[in-house]
């Protein structure tokens, strides 16, 4: 039996605005650097950019990897971050989170853990792809039989699934090892719901936008840079990237087209350590 989704009060025919954050890694320590980047810091940059520039946006996702060591204050530190926006926001776990320890410390109004969400024309689905002490991601049956039930259940309305996990290769060897380890079937078997308008998630700290063939046309493929570390694109090896923290904004159609851009905070506040080997 499906949980009761987050309704938001957007008319059907209306487009839904959405901001994504992801990989904020923060610590209970908020001096503390993540390979030469104040992750607190980093975060609050890219929220202030938010407050500026897309402070319209309905909602909030914020697709995992909050914390880099598993404190109960690194979620409070985020939860305290997110209250000048004014924004719901809808997490879901990464693989450096621990689930329980999150789901206790993401408390607040305006702080939601459901695994879906009912605005205008679309339903959002919030998947854990986390595997217990594994880097790697995989999406299990129960995950699926989720999204057949909530797409049965509301089968008039476009579908955005949300994850951490990327389910295609990026091309980065190094990374490409922590991938969804089922992304092939995962999309195989998402591609076959007319509904499914596009996958959303972090994990690999970099902009990307594919497509894959769909029965209802291309499904959207997006990953989202990191408020904090960037990993460089194209690399067989681990190597940081020096383009600046960034998010994404997605303006979910009423008619099932998504339109999105990943926007970067200004300047150059953020440069990590270029020497670094891992993480």
């Amino acid at each position: 039996m499906l949980e009761k989704a987050i309704s938001y009060s957007i008319d059907v025919g209306s487009s839904v605005k959405v901001v994504q954050v992801t990989d904020p890694h923060l610590f209970a320590d908020q001096d503390a650097q993540l390979l030469g980047v104040n992750t607190a810091q980093s975060l609050q940059a890219v929220l202030s950019t938010i407050s500026k520039d897309h402070f319209s946006a309905d909602f909030m996702l914020a697709s995992g990897d909050i914390s880099q060591d598993y404190s109960a204050a690194s979620y409070h530190h985020f939860v305290k971050a997110l209250l000048p926006l004014g924004l719901a926001c809808h997490y879901l776990p990464g693989n450096h989170d621990d689930p329980k320890i999150m789901q206790l410390n993401m408390q607040g109004t305006h702080i939601f853990g459901q695994k879906r969400i009912l605005a205008g024309n679309w339903q959002i689905i919030m998947l854990d792809s986390t595997v217990h002490g594994k880097p790697g991601g995989f999406i299990s049956e129960t995950e699926l039989e989720l999204i057949r039930e909530a797409a049965e259940n509301e089968a008039e309305r476009h579908i955005l699934l949300v994850m951490h996990h990327n389910p295609i290769k990026v091309n980065c060897a190094w990374l490409d090892q922590h991938w969804m380890s089922n992304g092939h079937e995962f999309l195989a078997q998402v591609a076959q719901l007319t509904q499914v308008k596009g996958l959303l998630w972090g994990h690999v700290h970099q902009q990307i936008d594919k497509e894959y063939p769909g029965l209802d046309g291309p499904i959207q493929l997006m990953a989202t840079p990191s408020t904090c570390i960037q990993f460089k694109p194209q690399s067989s090896y681990f190597a940081l990237d020096a383009v600046q923290p960034g998010y994404r904004l997605l303006e979910l159609n009423a008619d099932g087209r998504i339109l999105t851009h990943v926007y970067r905070i200004p300047g150059d506040n953020f440069s990590p350590d270029k020497s670094a080997n891992g993480y």
